[in-house]
């Protein structure tokens, strides 16, 4: 009898064979499990859909806590599809015991974090259970955005077209593992953890070649481009001394045997784009506080009727082929 792992927590080929095999047969979402948010038209506009939750362990951690995490995580759900996040509902399962002091915390960062990022938290819901039942607080989101203007459409990526991240890589995963003190891991790493929806409305308010984008998070850069590659028959090759990645994420992963490239991220995007608008994407990025370490990593290299592949160019000139993380790297890390 086939069981659930953590493995299929993890963002990566377990988790793309749980969805496709379970939730997309049974729900017939069809087109819609391509998004990071089900797009629903309406007579009068259309509006996305997103919903999350978030079981990060620990609940505190450098650059923020499980309540900014909430509201960040969907946020850029809805930002990436072109949608301009409006309102989030909250539900909360609580542990008998858990300090009502840190409950306090945790709501007071949902609500600077929303006000920031200008969406309002509408509606919710609280359930506590038996000790033990819960490790001591999960949070279930659900967000709605309104699709102002279609921007996006993955479907015409073409050759030539430029793949740019809008930071270093790897970051909240390092500093979740920092925080966890499991295996005397000490850096000064912080989450990357933020809301981009108002620096992407930026970006696409000002160009008109932005082909699709992807909300990196469980399974890190590689799996998000993996996924955008194989749902639209697309292969991008990226290049490794490209890649934007901290000395102490490198060093961490060194010792660890990570791969940075497989490791979550909580503020970054990946911008798939015109080569004739890199540059003044890139301009835009390294005007906010969110884009400043924003980089060309590759390009589109073929578009066929078959299914697309991710390759990297290592720094002597060879490629490998990129798949989705296959098992476990970090357990519940968002």
């Amino acid at each position: 009898m086939e069981r659930i792992s953590l493995g299929h927590g993890e963002g990566g080929e377990l988790t793309h064979q749980l969805i496709h095999d379970v939730f997309i047969r049974s729900f017939d979402h069809g087109e819609q499990a391509r998004l990071d948010a089900a797009i629903i038209s309406s007579s009068s506009e259309q509006i996305a859909v997103s919903t999350d939750s978030y079981v990060v362990d620990p609940i505190f951690f450098p650059g923020g806590d499980i309540g900014k995490l909430a509201i960040t995580g969907t946020v850029n759900d809805l930002a990436v599809t072109g949608a301009v996040p409006k309102v989030i509902t909250a539900a909360f399962m609580i542990e008998e015991g858990f300090p009502i002091r840190d409950l306090k915390h945790i709501v007071k960062s949902m609500a600077q974090e929303a006000e920031k990022a200008e969406v309002k938290i509408i509606a919710g819901d609280t359930k506590v259970v038996e000790r033990g039942s819960v490790d001591g607080i999960f949070i279930t989101t659900t967000g709605i955005g309104a699709i102002e203007q279609s921007y996006l459409n993955p479907e015409s990526m073409k050759k030539g077209d430029a793949v740019i991240i809008n930071g270093t890589i790897g970051d909240h995963g390092i500093a979740i593992l920092s925080a966890r003190k499991q295996l005397g891991l000490m850096t000064n790493v912080t989450s990357d953890c933020a809301s981009l929806n108002q620096l992407i409305q930026n970006i696409l308010r000002r160009t008109k070649g932005i082909r699709a984008m992807r909300d990196l998070t469980r399974g890190g850069l590689a799996t998000g481009l993996v996924e955008l590659c194989e749902d639209f028959n697309s292969t991008m090759e990226i290049e490794e001394a490209a890649l934007p990645i901290r000395d102490e994420v490198k060093g961490a992963c060194e010792i660890l045997g990570f791969d940075p490239v497989y490791l979550a991220n909580e503020g970054k995007t990946v911008i798939i784009v015109d080569a004739n608008e890199a540059d003044l994407v890139l301009d835009i990025l390294h005007k906010d506080e969110y884009g400043a370490d924003a980089c060309l990593i590759g390009h589109v290299t073929a578009v066929t009727e078959q299914t697309g592949k991710l390759k990297l160019k290592t720094p002597v000139n060879t490629t490998r082929r990129l798949s989705r993380l296959s098992g476990m790297v970090l357990p519940r890390i968002c």
